[in-house]
């Protein structure tokens, strides 16, 4: 499993190198993308295959015979470190079930390289992948971890990053940090309340996005109502529901009664 830059070809290891130049087979996500990175190192040649999320059954089980046969197999993705949101994880599963050594070369990732510039809170943190791209799906979501105590850290393109944004703007004032472009020359790192980076971002951004938003002290009460009121809400209307979790939970009726509203606007069934 090796890592490869995220931008920034000098961030390639010395030992990744090493590995590429050395095994039988290179596993990668886009063939195009890991070739540039091959002529950067002159890499001398070797079998380069295509592992993408469409075609992992097929090809995961053809690397592991090779495997078996004595051939080394290096996965790659686009950029960072493997199966951080990536495919492979079927070749993964199938390696450690033959018994066959599996090898971790580290480097880059797009997601500590984001959180050890971030200053704001953001330990311990929770990642989530990228977001739904339903946006009734990413608001519901969202509207549950941003009330955890976690950092909740993510990745967005750049065609849904403004969407997201607003989402967060409509449920929390906490603050972010998006980064984008990380390594590259056009490096971006932007810090503030969601509502706030909304108007510093471009109306058509371009570039991946890793967002970061600041962790809390401890579990909010409105995080222990939630969870009342989802079982509450299927049996009785906001108002009752919110005055027994209130109860329940031990906060103020309204503050409840506004959880419940909130709730039965996101799912009007």
């Amino acid at each position: 499993m090796v890592a490869t830059p995220i931008g920034h070809l000098g961030d390639f290891t010395t030992r990744g190198a090493e590995v590429l130049n050395q095994v039988q087979i290179i596993a990668a996500e886009d063939t195009r993308r890991t070739r540039v990175l091959l002529t950067h190192i002159g890499h001398k040649g070797c079998d380069l295959l295509s592992l993408h999320e469409h075609n992992e059954d097929r090809i995961s089980a053809s690397l592991v015979r090779r495997l078996k046969a004595g051939d080394d197999v290096a996965l790659v993705s686009d950029a960072g470190t493997p199966l951080i949101n990536d495919p492979g994880f079927q070749l993964l599963q199938l390696a450690w079930q033959e018994k066959i050594r599996v090898v971790p070369i580290p480097g880059a990732c797009s997601i500590t390289t984001a959180l050890s510039v971030c200053p704001i809170p953001c330990q311990p943190f929770r990642f989530v992948g990228f977001l739904s791209s339903k946006a009734k799906v990413r608001q519901q979501a969202l509207g549950q971890w941003l009330l955890m105590p976690e950092a909740l850290v993510f990745l967005e393109s750049p065609h849904r990053i403004r969407a997201t944004l607003a989402d967060i703007a409509g449920l929390s004032n906490k603050r972010m940090l998006v980064g984008r472009e990380m390594t590259k020359q056009f490096e971006t790192f932007l810090v503030g309340p969601a509502e706030q980076l909304l108007g510093e971002l471009a109306e058509q951004p371009k570039g991946e996005f890793v967002c970061i938003v600041e962790a809390g002290e401890q579990v909010t009460a409105g995080f222990e109502v939630a969870h009342v009121l989802e079982a509450l809400l299927k049996e009785l209307p906001p108002t009752q529901a919110s005055r027994i979790a209130a109860s329940i939970c031990g906060v103020r009726k309204k503050e409840a009664y506004q959880i419940a509203l909130q709730m039965a606007q996101k799912d009007p069934s």
